[in-house]
């Protein structure tokens, strides 16, 4: 069964350990310490939102027909492209605007914690009124 969430999360996070260590040998004597924390930042959140993805993407593998399943994967890839995304670009263009786009990835990430925290509310519900039926 194909699993784009799998995917996503494997890219992800195999970005998010080149991009590390690009940032911390390519980029340490380049950027100045805020900066460089600055897009630090974007890798951690990178790799533990690409973890999210990948539990998200084991999961589908058994409710693959779920659809907060499929939006809580949405919204943790578009909170990477966002978040991250324009911390690297703000660390290595230093263009502050850039920083609105961050609060944005925030909430996409909040969604989808947000969703997966309903889909695990909903599974436990319906495993209690099964074995309550027994």
């Amino acid at each position: 069964m194909k699993s784009p969430s799998l995917f996503l999360g494997a890219v992800s996070a195999l970005l998010a350990v080149a991009l590390g260590a690009f940032g911390a040998h390519g980029l340490k004597n380049i950027l100045s310490p805020e900066l460089l924390t600055t897009y630090q930042t974007g890798v951690t959140y990178q790799m533990w939102h690409a973890l999210g993805l990948l539990v998200v993407g084991i999961i589908q593998q058994q409710e693959p027909e779920s659809k907060l399943l499929t939006w809580t994967s949405r919204c943790l890839f578009f909170g990477i492209l966002l978040f991250s995304g324009s911390l690297y670009l703000l660390a290595l263009l230093n263009i502050k605007e850039l920083g609105m786009l961050t609060p944005i990835g925030g909430v996409s990430f909040i969604i989808a914690w947000t969703l997966l925290a309903i889909f695990a509310a909903q599974k436990q519900h319906q495993s209690r009124y099964k074995n309550a039926r027994r």
